[in-house]
């Protein structure tokens, strides 16, 4: 063989394995990828995961199964994804309640430094609501009547560690308001408590609150967002009198440490596309939901932010999971 045919043989060689990894890269995915949810089926990170898997399916043009994996506060199923390959066939949708539990839990795994962000989904307020028999109108005159009235008001949370649990504690130390915590399993334990009057205050979700709200059987006196909710136009915020006071409840889309780069981009343009859809836009508003999106740094940005806030509250208001 000259050497000329010799060169266009090797040359040809390596065309083709070009070619060759480039429609593997290209090929996925090849089977159905599974999507964790850290939590009970029903609940906001359920509900969203389920639509873009479906969206996302059609897209891809594979399966993406839900996985619901309860339990730990959402770090059993956190722990699971870390741990799994990084090849783009295991990812997790997680709340906020990801970044507290960096503070509350002794984890296996770093919450910012061990995962792959791919999108932050959307952010949303909680409600602060009050049981109708409460005289209270708005934040300054509950943080008065607490103050005059100890050990009378009670307010309920989904579980100790949980967001809510963590909003009330941070209401309490900025404002020196005497309120006593009620932990319950679950927000429709304690939207029940709260229109029976066995609790009298609860920093809810969006979902759970504004159909009670609607009823007029709860009154909401504050979102704890920064800016108001479009949901809750007329609610102010608890920052509007509570200078500073800030609880964002949000939803995102991570994967392994090491997940490729180019998997990460596809993912993020793929549920960006399903973020600005219509459908989801008014499913997501009716639920006090607002599209968020952007690249994955921005949602590191946000991990990191809620683990080191978090870290900072749960040490201030020394607050244990035995409380």
């Amino acid at each position: 063989m000259s050497k000329l045919v010799h060169c266009a043989a090797v040359t040809l060689a390596l065309l083709v394995a070009a070619a060759g990894g480039a429609n593997a890269q290209q090929k996925y995915p090849t089977k159905p990828i599974r999507l964790i949810v850290p939590f009970a089926p029903g609940g906001g990170a359920d509900t969203m995961a389920r639509v873009i898997a479906q969206r996302v399916s059609e897209s891809l043009g594979q399966p993406v199964v839900v996985d619901n994996r309860a339990g730990g506060g959402g770090t059993i199923g956190a722990e699971m994804a870390v741990r799994a390959s990084p090849d783009g066939y295991t990812l997790i949708i997680v709340s906020a309640s990801y970044g507290a539990n960096a503070a509350l839990h002794k984890l296996p795994y770093d919450s910012v430094a061990d995962v792959q962000p791919i999108i932050l989904l959307g952010t949303l307020p909680l409600v602060m609501t009050l049981n109708s028999a409460v005289p209270s109108k708005n934040v300054k005159e509950l943080v008065a009547y607490a103050k005059a009235n100890p050990g009378k008001l009670n307010y309920g949370t989904v579980g100790i560690g949980s967001l809510d649990h963590l909003a009330g504690e941070l209401f309490k130390w900025e404002t020196k308001a005497d309120l006593t915590l009620v932990p319950y399993k679950g927000t429709g334990p304690v939207m029940n408590a709260l229109i029976g009057g066995e609790i009298q205050l609860s920093f809810s979700g969006m979902v759970a609150t504004i159909p009670h709200v609607k009823a007029g059987r709860l009154r909401a006196i504050a979102v704890t967002t920064a800016k108001r909710s479009s949901a809750l136009p007329d609610v102010p915020t608890v920052g509007e009198t509570v200078s500073g006071y800030e609880v964002v409840h949000w939803y995102g889309l991570w994967g392994p440490k090491a997940l490729p780069k180019d998997i990460v981009a596809r993912w993020n343009k793929e549920v960006a596309k399903v973020l600005q859809t219509d459908e989801m836009r008014s499913r997501l508003a009716g639920e006090g939901v607002e599209p968020a999106g952007g690249p994955p740094e921005q949602f590191r940005n946000t991990i990191r932010r809620d683990v080191e806030k978090w870290k900072r509250v749960v040490k201030e208001t020394k607050i244990t999971l035995a409380n």
